[in-house]
């Protein structure tokens, strides 16, 4: 085994949130241990696997061709009735990505900035002195051992133990966390495979919606998101691949399910010694429960923190928390911005997405709302219609 006893940094959770910020601190000429407990990075995926070029340029990534299996040029939305608002940039505007191999080249890119990654590795405890973290205990092939580390960081998503351990509260409300389903399907007809398809309707996803990102001509994933009900998430997936024409004969070559935070946005994400990033720190869009961009951002901050912190040979929670300051200035306020859009649209009947669908809302204000932007946009379609005056106003 390579590990060594002690770092500057150690980094539990190799996903996209654990990467960036392992390469940050990495390439600041910290000593960095980067630790997943899965045997294999980016499997399970939990994911649609969708990124925008806007979301990559944020990102700072350039990515291999080999990560991508289809690019995107615009998305289609498909109101209850069956109404679409089309989206088209007429031009590559996105891919979906493979992230099996798109996590697998982020943890190789920490790597080659210095940082030690190992799968296999399950961090069952932290260690601490004074009340204060101070390194780990792992297991790796039954065998339990310590590292010592000036500061620690849980990157272990939406499910975080290490929070928890630290002292931190990391605790969300379930009206802020959604269930996901997904099938990776084969054999499926997609009319336009260069558009991502959003479905909408408290029929076919309560509080939530469906999408199909394909992945190919005849590949895809199809999956569902949905807020709390009475019927779990595969229910509403099943009956929609049923319903649909395109994917009746289809064949599911792989399951995904979980969690996604969709707010509760964390006030405070450090400790003395400490921090949370990415889907444990909640960072993720209300509005599609996209995480990769958040994370990777997040952690980009975070790494330059405490790279700062421990120049300064001050790990403590005040310094640390400048991570919460740069953050929120950047990411949180426009987040909680869409969380606002997410718990308007949440309340919408399905007359009300109808309705709004024969708005004067076009492709780009609706991408706008995605990112917080333009809610006024929205508020002024919701008051033509007298029974949405106060969810306009919740929005203004």
């Amino acid at each position: 085994m390579l590990l060594k006893d002690s770092y500057d940094v150690v980094i539990i959770g190799a996903g996209p949130a654990g990467s960036a910020t392992a390469k940050t601190c990495a390439r600041r000429g910290l000593s960095v241990a980067l630790l997943e407990k899965r045997q294999e990075i980016g499997a399970p995926k939990r994911c649609g696997e969708g990124l925008s070029t806007q979301m990559l340029s944020d990102m700072k990534l350039n990515i291999p061709q080999n990560c991508i299996t289809q690019d995107i040029d615009g998305c289609i939305v498909v109101a209850p009735n069956g109404e679409r608002a089309l989206i088209d940039f007429g031009k590559v505007a996105g891919h979906v990505v493979e992230r099996k191999m798109f996590d697998k080249w982020l943890a190789a890119e920490a790597s080659r900035a210095g940082a030690y990654v190992q799968a296999k590795t399950e961090v069952i405890n932290l260690l601490k002195e004074n009340g204060k973290v101070s390194g780990v205990r792992c297991r790796y092939e039954g065998e339990e051992f310590d590292i010592k580390a000036k500061v620690v960081v849980g990157a272990d998503g939406v499910e975080t133990k290490i929070g928890r351990m630290a002292g931190l509260n990391t605790t969300n409300k379930l009206i802020n966390v959604d269930s996901g389903f997904q099938f990776e399907m084969s054999n499926i007809e997609i009319e336009d495979p260069k558009k991502i398809w959003l479905f909408f309707g408290t029929k076919i996803a309560p509080r939530g919606y469906v999408w199909i990102f394909p992945k190919g001509n005849d590949v895809g994933n199809v999956g569902v998101g949905v807020g709390m009900t009475d019927k779990p998430a595969r229910y509403y997936l099943e009956n929609f691949v049923k319903e649909y024409p395109g994917l009746r004969r289809g064949s599911i070559l792989e399951v995904n399910s979980g969690g996604i935070p969709v707010g509760g946005f964390l006030q405070n994400m450090v400790l003395d010694n400490f921090a949370v990033v990415g889907d444990a720190a909640h960072q993720v869009n209300p509005i599609h429960g996209g995480g990769m961009k958040e994370g990777t951002v997040a952690g980009y901050i975070l790494g330059d923190v405490i790279n700062e912190s421990i120049k300064k040979n001050d790990t403590s929670q005040y310094a640390l928390s400048n991570y919460n300051k740069i953050w929120w200035e950047r990411r949180g306020h426009a987040l909680e911005r869409v969380q606002k859009v997410r718990e308007v649209t949440e309340k919408l009947s399905d007359d009300d997405f109808n309705l709004l669908s024969k708005s004067n809302l076009a492709g780009d204000d609706i991408m706008e709302l995605a990112h917080g932007n333009r809610l006024s946009v929205l508020a002024k379609a919701l008051m033509k219609n007298p029974k949405l005056l106060t969810l306009a106003k919740h929005l203004l």
